[in-house]
């Protein structure tokens, strides 16, 4: 298995970049309603692990209540060409959902 395939394995990870990226979702409760049915502790595990691995940046913005937002990092950002162009060929090459 590739690292990469490791790194963004999750089943959420891929989607929780693009909304981010190119919906302008930043914040926690935004992109789990965004997500649909991606649990709370599912959704901070797979963001914990985006951050770990270098592709979000988590502020912390200290207030109550609590305000936490999203941000792709350098890498990130560097990695929103590959997705962009996954999305396209998906469109162009495979049926809508089943």
């Amino acid at each position: 298995m590739s690292t990469l395939q490791k790194i963004l394995g999750g089943k959420w990870k891929l989607e929780i970049l693009y909304y981010i990226a190119f919906n302008d979702i930043h914040r926690f409760g935004a992109l789990r309603r965004q997500l649909g049915e991606i649990t709370e502790s599912s959704l901070t595990k797979q963001l914990r692990e985006l951050e770990d691995d270098g592709f979000l940046i988590r502020h912390d913005f200290k207030e109550i209540p609590p305000r936490v937002e999203y941000t792709l990092s350098d890498l990130g950002r560097s990695f929103m060409d590959v997705i962009d162009y996954m999305k396209t060929w998906g469109d162009q090459n495979l049926p809508e959902e089943r």
